[in-house]
């Protein structure tokens, strides 16, 4: 049975295939002139039409409006549902897979799951951090959403790419998707939930040079009030176990069921990644410098709530490293010490680890006391940090600079250039630097 092209190629192999003329197939509810504009892709055949069309060409109107029978769609969506699960809480190299083989049985036959199979793919690329391949995928879908906006949803894909943008590096095409996307929130008055959550953070992200006064930064800050940011339930082993019912009933061929069930692990692990996702754009609020103290306090300690209930030990160092440098600026160095010292017990290594290492350098410095150690221990974590995608990674590259100004503080003018050189590399900047002195100012 012919699956292939729009519903009038369907209709006009369907027709050939059981060898009826286009009067035959109209019948007396119909003209042949009517027939041969569906064929030709110049009518689109209503609800009722379809099922008439269906019953004389011996099909069912799913297949004559989908190019594909209702068991076939519902393997597709609950295809896709296990890929976001697996994308969501398990291995995204894996859901990469799972959407590409979804994406090569749909292709052609159903636009709307071929779409969302490739939206998914492309994000399953961005979890795996190959975001060359990423950002090729989410502009070609972004093209596609502009031309069908029936197919794609493209508030999303923009939130996605300026992540991307900004991952790589290039912070003025994150900045102005970010803005865009925006735009298009605020025309919906959208200020709450998965999308609302993933903009602000994408806000927070590439507008961090902004002012508390901006409209970026406002938004943020509402989405962040809305979300509450209390402590959330982690619900992983209910996700889990309600993956394991859906892919049982699915080899049982159960398919409707296996479908319910995939939803429900779903929709069980939805509140815990809003939450997350309210977490850090409020950590990354909170290291905004002209931030207010009690604001920023506030923010870090709740995200830092957020990611100990969730058990995302890394993270949960992350935002006490953060709430530590809120401390200094609170001129509480005992507090700072503290948390920096509960860090690194979470942290294996990395840049959160140089960073904690970092701030205990500065309280040092403080207290007149030598930082050596500290200094050390930084560089050698930054030294084996290495970099992310496209070879820089901005992270890297604000740690050395950090660590080029203690080094400079204490007077070691050797080190400190050295940092600085580092940071550039991580930076991105390399050959143009070689053999050449680096001038603090530069570096800042």
């Amino acid at each position: 049975m012919p699956s292939q092209g729009t519903i009038g190629d369907r209709v006009r192999g369907l027709r050939l295939n059981r060898r009826m003329s286009q009067a035959q197939l109209a019948g007396p509810d119909l003209s042949d002139s009517y027939v041969s504009l569906i064929e030709s892709g110049k009518r689109t055949p209503t609800p009722v039409v379809a099922r008439l069309l269906a019953e004389r060409l011996g099909c069912t109107t799913e297949f004559l409006l989908h190019g594909i029978e209702p068991r076939q769609r519902i393997d597709t969506e609950l295809g896709l549902r296990h890929a976001e699960l697996e994308l969501q809480h398990g291995d995204p190299a894996v859901a990469a897979d799972r959407y590409t083989e979804i994406v090569k049985v749909a292709d052609e036959e159903n636009a709307m799951l071929t779409a969302q199979a490739r939206f998914g793919r492309a994000r399953a690329l961005e979890a795996q951090g190959r975001l060359g391949q990423a950002v090729e995928a989410f502009e070609r879908l972004r093209r596609e959403a502009a031309a069908h906006p029936e197919r794609l949803a493209d508030l999303p894909i923009t939130i996605a790419l300026s992540r991307c943008y900004h991952r790589a590096g290039d912070r003025l095409r994150a900045r102005d998707l970010a803005s865009k996307a925006l735009e298009q929130a605020e025309r919906m008055s959208i200020e709450q939930g998965e999308i609302a959550t993933d903009l602000a953070l994408a806000l927070v992200e590439a507008h961090s040079d902004r002012t508390g006064d901006s409209a970026e930064l406002a938004f943020v800050k509402r989405v962040l009030d809305v979300a509450g940011l209390g402590e959330i339930m982690d619900r992983s082993g209910e996700v889990r176990a309600l993956w394991r019912a859906s892919a049982t009933a699915a080899a049982g061929e159960d398919s409707a069921l296996a479908v319910r069930l995939a939803d429900d692990a779903i929709d069980a692990g939805r509140d815990q990644r809003i939450a997350l996702q309210a977490a850090r754009a409020a950590m990354r609020w909170a290291r905004l410098d002209w931030a207010p103290v009690d604001e920023a306090e506030r923010f870090s300690s709740a995200a830092e709530r957020v990611f100990a209930s969730a058990h995302r030990e890394h993270e949960r160092g992350e935002a006490l490293i953060v709430l530590a440098r809120v401390m200094l600026r609170a001129a509480q160095p005992e507090r700072a010490e503290t948390l920096t010292g509960e860090a690194l017990g979470l942290l294996g290594g990395g840049t959160a680890a140089a960073e904690a290492h970092l701030v205990r350098a500065t309280l040092a410095v403080a207290r007149q006391a030598s930082p050596a150690d500290h200094l050390n221990a930084a560089r050698i974590v930054l030294d084996g940090a290495g970099h992310q995608a496209y070879g820089t990674d901005r992270t890297v590259a604000r740690c050395w600079r950090e660590l080029g100004d203690l080094y400079g503080q204490v007077g070691d003018r050797s080190q400190q250039t050295a940092a600085y050189r580092k940071a550039l590399e991580a930076a991105g900047v390399r050959s143009m630097m070689a053999g050449l002195p680096v001038d603090a100012t530069i570096a800042r």
